[in-house]
């Protein structure tokens, strides 16, 4: 009976992100170099592809923003660093953009199966465009996965990491599309105790599960 190969599960929310220790365009890096700082990992299916062109340069470009937010960048597709390098040079001399942070070689698929970018339904041998979001202290905070057809979207990732920065921050949740100056949403009371005095608290109510507030400045 042919034994069935299965896949590894995907990493979970909340929890510490698989660790990896791997080669990059800026040497050796581990997941622990970044402890202290938040981390955006993201996979490409291969280099010297035009979508993946375009992603590159629009991370390269925001790259200042997420530093501003103590967050570094860290690229990864199933490519050599020869490779990596040969198409961060390209993408100088062709398009004028330098690709300040590192890329993931990743030829055994190690880190790519951890992760889960490797999706047999899109491609057995590439990576997805996956996109993660790790804190300071090494948790898996948000993932997002998108098909090798399409491109990300860059200013979508400082928005959300920018959300998760304020919810920790203040113990706060962020209404759809939310953007710094804008109401943070108040957490639904728990008691029917608490319900019947949230609308006395001063925050601006529709409803007493439904309330928000301005931050302070």
């Amino acid at each position: 009976m042919e034994q069935q190969q299965t896949q590894p599960g995907l990493p979970r929310l909340n929890e510490p992100a698989p660790d990896f220790a791997s080669n990059t365009t800026h040497g050796q890096k581990q997941l622990k170099d970044y402890k202290g700082r938040w981390l955006v990992l993201f996979s490409h299916p291969a280099d010297f592809t035009p979508v993946c062109t375009t992603e590159f340069m629009a991370f390269a470009k925001a790259h200042p923003k997420f530093q501003a937010l103590d967050c570094e960048l860290l690229g990864l597709s199933i490519d050599s660093n020869f490779a990596h390098i040969a198409w961060a040079r390209n993408i100088k001399e062709k398009f004028g953009v330098d690709i300040p942070f590192p890329i993931i070689e990743d030829l055994s698929m190690k880190v790519a199966n951890a992760y889960g970018m490797i999706q047999p339904g899109a491609s057995d041998t590439s990576a997805v465009r996956a996109t993660f979001l790790i804190d300071p202290e090494g948790v898996l905070r948000a993932m997002v996965y998108y098909p090798m057809s399409n491109g990300r979207s860059v200013d979508e990732f400082l928005r959300l990491l920018t959300a998760l920065q304020t919810s920790d921050k203040h113990g706060v949740a962020t209404p759809e599309n939310w953007k710094p100056g804008e109401q943070v949403i108040v957490s639904p009371p728990k008691t029917a105790e608490e319900a019947e005095a949230r609308v006395e608290e001063g925050y601006d109510c529709t409803d007493w599960y439904f309330c928000k507030k301005d931050l302070a400045a």
